[in-house]
C-alpha cells in the first residue's frame, strides 16, 4: 500500500518508535507486503517475537491499518509486553477500530494508572469488554476510587445477574476483607469461594484464620485436600493448627481487585478459547498484578501448549524461590526444556528440584519418567524407589508408581522385579488397561503365560476399545496362539486406529502371511519400513528383520531364527 499522502500522527509515531526502539534489527525491507507477510506467518505459529518485530515494520509504513494493528498488538500482549500495547490500543481507538483487545489493554491501563474515574467514565459512555467482566471491573474501579458503597452497590447488581450471582458474592467478599470486614467476607465466601479453586479456597482460609476459626480452617483443608500436602498447603495447614492468622493478600486494592477479575476470565477461557484470545486476559493479570503467581502459572501453560518454549520458561522463572508454588514452576519448565528438545537441562532442573524439595513424590516421579524417557533406566529405577518410598501405603489411584518402575526395570532386562511391579500395580488398580495390556503383551513376547496374557489383554481391550496399541496386542496374543483367523481382524482394526504405527504395520503383515495372504503382508511389512524414524527406532522392531522377510517370506525368516514353523505354532502353549 502506497504510502505518499499519508500523514503519520503524533500517536502513530509514538506507537511505531516504542514498538520499534525493542526490537532487534530484521532484514532490510523497503515495501509493506514482506513485513506483513511475514508477520502473518509468526501470528500462525503464535511466535510473538518475530510477529511484534514484522508487524512493527508493517506498522511503520502504514499506520491506520486496523488489522496490523491488533496483529501487533496481540503480539506485544503474547510476549507480555502490554506496555508496548498500549500505544497500539490509543490508536485503534482513535482511529475507531478498537476491538474486544484493544479495550482490555486500555481498561488495564487505566487501571494500573489509577485512572479509576476515567474509567468509570468510559464505561458510563458505553465502554464494554465482555459481560463478566465489565460489572466486577465497575465495582473494583468503584472501590481504587474509595467509595466503598458504590463498590458494594455494583457487586450486588452483578450478583443479580442471571448467572453471575457467585462472581458477584465472591468478588464482594474479597472487598469486604480487603477493607476488615472478614465476618461479611466470611457468610459470603461459605458458598463462594470453593468454586473458585485453590485460589478461592485460600482466600477463605486467611478470612477464617482472621476471625479465629482455626479448627474449622484445618478441617477444611482436610477435607478439600486430604492428607498429602504440597508444600504450600502442609505449611499454611501448620500454621493454622497452631492459631496463628494468616495476612489476607488475595487482594488488597483495586488494580488487585480488576487483576483477579481478568485472571478468572482466563480461568474461564482456558480450554474452551482460542490460547491467544485467553492469554490476553492472564497477560493483563500480570500486568495489573505483577508477581501474580498463579496468573504466571496459567501463561506458561497457555505458552507451552503454543510451542512456545522460551516465552513459556521465561513465566516459569517469575515464580520466586520462596513462594509455595515454585515447585509447580519448576515441574513445568522441565517439561517446557524436554519438549523444546533439551532433556539434559530439563534432568538438571529436576535433579535440583528433588534436592530442594526431596518430600515430594511428585518431584521424583517426574525426574523418573524424564531419565526413562532418555533411556536412563537405571537412574530412572533410582528416582521411582524414592517416590514410592515417600508414599508409605500407595493408594488405588498411585498404581502408575509401580507400573513406571516396571517398564524401567523391564527395560533393563531385569524381569523378576518387573513382574513383581507389575502385579502390585495390578493389585491397586486389578482393570488398568495400561498395565494389563503391557503385562500381557511382555509375556506374549517372551512366549509364557498364553492363557494368563490372552485374558489380560482381553480384559484391557474391553477397558480401552479405540486404543489401537491394546487392540495390536490382542491381535499378537492371536497370532502367538496360532489362532491366525481370529487374530486377522484386530490387527486389521489396530492398524486402522494407528495407521502410520511401523510395530502395528509389522505385526498386521505377519498376521496376513500366516492365513495366506502373502503380497497383503508384503505391502504392510514395506509399509512399516516406510514409517521408521531412522532417529527413533523402537525397541520391539528390527528393520533389518523386516527387510529379510521381504526378501524370503516369513517362513524363511523363523526357520532361519530356529523358531517353530507356522503350521505348529498353535501347539507352543
Amino acid at each position: 500500500m502506497p504510502l505518499s499522502g499519508l500523514r503519520l500522527t503524533a500517536l502513530a509515531l509514538l506507537a511505531a518508535t516504542q514498538i520499534t526502539a525493542a526490537a532487534p534489527a530484521i532484514a532490510q525491507d523497503r515495501g509493506f507486503a514482506g513485513p506483513y507477510l511475514a508477520g502473518l506467518h509468526a501470528r500462525y505459529n503464535s511466535d510473538y517475537r518475530a510477529a511484534a518485530q514484522y508487524y512493527t515494520r508493517a506498522l511503520s509504513r502504514d499506520p491506520s491499518n486496523a488489522r496490523i494493528m491488533d496483529h501487533a498488538l496481540m503480539a506485544f500482549v503474547g510476549l507480555g509486553d502490554v506496555d508496548k500495547a498500549v500505544p497500539v490500543a490509543r490508536l485503534m481507538r482513535q482511529n475507531g477500530a478498537a476491538n474486544q483487545a484493544a479495550e482490555i489493554v486500555l481498561v488495564a491501563d487505566q487501571i494500573r494508572r489509577g485512572a479509576f474515574d476515567a474509567l468509570l467514565e468510559d464505561f458510563e459512555a458505553g465502554l464494554t469488554v465482555g459481560r463478566l467482566a465489565d460489572g466486577l471491573l465497575k465495582a473494583w474501579a468503584e472501590f481504587g476510587a474509595g467509595r466503598m458503597g458504590e463498590a458494594l452497590a455494583a457487586f450486588d447488581k452483578v450478583a443479580t445477574d442471571a448467572g453471575l450471582g457467585v462472581f458477584g458474592d465472591y468478588h464482594k467478599a474479597l472487598a469486604l476483607a480487603a477493607v476488615g470486614d472478614f465476618e461479611g467476607a466470611d457468610a459470603l465466601m461459605d458458598g463462594t469461594a470453593l468454586q473458585f479453586g485453590r485460589r478461592g479456597i485460600l482466600a477463605h482460609l486467611s478470612v477464617m484464620s482472621q476471625l479465629e476459626r482455626f479448627e474449622d480452617a484445618v478441617a477444611m483443608i482436610d477435607d478439600i485436600f486430604g492428607s498429602e500436602l504440597d508444600p504450600g498447603l502442609s505449611a499454611l495447614r501448620d500454621q493454622l493448627a497452631a492459631g496463628q492468622a494468616v495476612p489476607f493478600e488475595a487482594a488488597t486494592t483495586g488494580a488487585d481487585g480488576a487483576a483477579e477479575v481478568l485472571f478468572t476470565v482466563a480461568e474461564a477461557l482456558q480450554g474452551d478459547a482460542n490460547d491467544t484470545f485467553t492469554l490476553l486476559f492472564s497477560r493483563s493479570a500480570e500486568y495489573l498484578r505483577p508477581g501474580h503467581v498463579d496468573a504466571l502459572l496459567l501463561t506458561a501453560q497457555l505458552l507451552e501448549t503454543q510451542q512456545q518454549y522460551e516465552l513459556a520458561t521465561q513465566a516459569y522463572l517469575q515464580v520466586p524461590a520462596s513462594h509455595p508454588s515454585y515447585y509447580a514452576a519448576e515441574l513445568g519448565r522441565a517439561e517446557t526444556l524436554e519438549r523444546s528438545g533439551k532433556p539434559d537441562a530439563a534432568i538438571e532442573v529436576l535433579t535440583q528440584l528433588a534436592k530442594t524439595h526431596a518430600n515430594l513424590p511428585v518431584v521424583h516421579l517426574t525426574l523418573g519418567n524424564t531419565l526413562s524417557a532418555q533411556k536412563s533406566y537405571a537412574e530412572a529405577v533410582g528416582a521411582y524407589d524414592k517416590a514410592i518410598d515417600l508414599i508409605g501405603e500407595p493408594r488405588a489411584e498411585q498404581w502408575f508408581l509401580f507400573f513406571r518402575r516396571a517398564i524401567a526395570y523391564e527395560r533393563l532386562g531385569d524381569w523378576p522385579p518387573a513382574e513383581a511391579d507389575f502385579r502390585r500395580a495390578l493389585e491397586l488398580s486389578p482393570e488398568e488397561p495400561s498395565v494389563l495390556n503391557y503385562l500381557g503383551y511382555s509375556f506374549v513376547e517372551m512366549r509364557i503365560n498364553f492363557d494368563e496374557a490372552l485374558d489380560m489383554i482381553e480384559r484391557a481391550v474391553d477397558g480401552r476399545p479405540d486404543d489401537g496399541y491394546i487392540t495390536d496386542s490382542l491381535g499378537w496374543v492371536l497370532y502367538r496362539l496360532g489362532r491366525y483367523e481370529e487374530a486377522v481382524p484386530y490387527m486389521e482394526l489396530a492398524v486402522a486406529l494407528e495407521p502410520i504405527d511401523p510395530v502395528i504395520n509389522d505385526h498386521l503383515g505377519d498376521v496376513l502371511w500366516a492365513v495366506g495372504r502373502k503380497l497383503e503382508a508384503e505391502f504392510q511389512w514395506k509399509r512399516a519400513l516406510s514409517f521408521v524414524d531412522p532417529d527413533e527406532v523402537p525397541t520391539d522392531l528390527d528393520p533389518d528383520r523386516i527387510r529379510r522377510k521381504l526378501e524370503v517370506g516369513l517362513d524363511r525368516v523363523l526357520a532361519d531364527e530356529g523358531a517353530a514353523p507356522l503350521r505348529v505354532a498353535e501347539d507352543q502353549n
